[in-house]
């Protein structure tokens, strides 16, 4: 069914409805529409599904019986890359650094320079992100709001995980677990937040 084959390619490429929603310039509730079957979008609208989750109209709409293949399809253009491992990363002159070498970890990305893993450490993203965690970050200096970063901030400047939100002329460090407080960044503060990059995935602890 179309439902299932879109399902399938939007876990494939790791992106949540409302990933998919945004990109797409629809509701999320348009998108969990179309999985649960309920509705069916139109031609155009699928051959823009297909664009964005890097598969083809055919293979979503079922007509060459690849249901079963739109996994790899999606990853058949990245291989298995080393990227690095590292414990700690933090701001200093300018620059960020990353500290505590843990060696390397394979990951299907294009361009592994532009990738790390980082250590999770706390339990301030419980119960999705777990002390120990892997979590194989994207290196860019901007995040969407409501993206998931490794942000760098405060007086001792590490970086933290959290969820980025922006909120009116502030920044909210979001944290998942409920016994944790939000961090506000506002006015002068701001100039003291980097942004190390975005998270894209993360493994269980190893």
């Amino acid at each position: 069914m179309f439902s299932e084959r879109l399902k399938q390619a939007r876990k494939a490429k790791k992106y949540s409805q409302a990933e998919v929603s945004r990109l797409l310039g629809v509701t999320q509730q348009a998108v969990g529409k179309w999985e649960t079957g309920r509705s069916t979008p139109d031609p155009q609208t699928v051959a823009r599904l297909a664009e964005i989750l890097d598969t083809t109209a055919d293979a979503l709409l079922g007509l060459h019986n690849a249901a079963a293949t739109i996994a790899q399809d999606a990853m058949a253009r990245y291989e298995q890359c080393l990227v690095p491992v590292v414990g700690t990363v933090r701001a200093g002159y300018g620059a960020l650094a990353f500290e505590e070498d843990y060696g390397k970890e394979y990951a299907s990305v294009k361009d592994p320079q532009n990738y790390f893993y980082l250590v999770v450490k706390g339990d301030s993203m419980e119960p999705r992100i777990s002390d120990g965690d892997l979590a194989l970050v994207r290196r860019q200096s901007t995040l969407d709001n409501g993206d998931l970063g490794v942000i760098v901030f405060g007086v001792d400047g590490e970086g933290t995980l959290k969820k980025y939100i922006q909120r009116g002329n502030s920044v909210v460090l979001h944290p998942f677990n409920p016994a944790y407080d939000e961090v506000v960044i506002k006015g002068e503060d701001l100039d003291h937040l980097y942004i190390a990059g975005k998270v894209v995935e993360t493994k269980a602890k190893w």
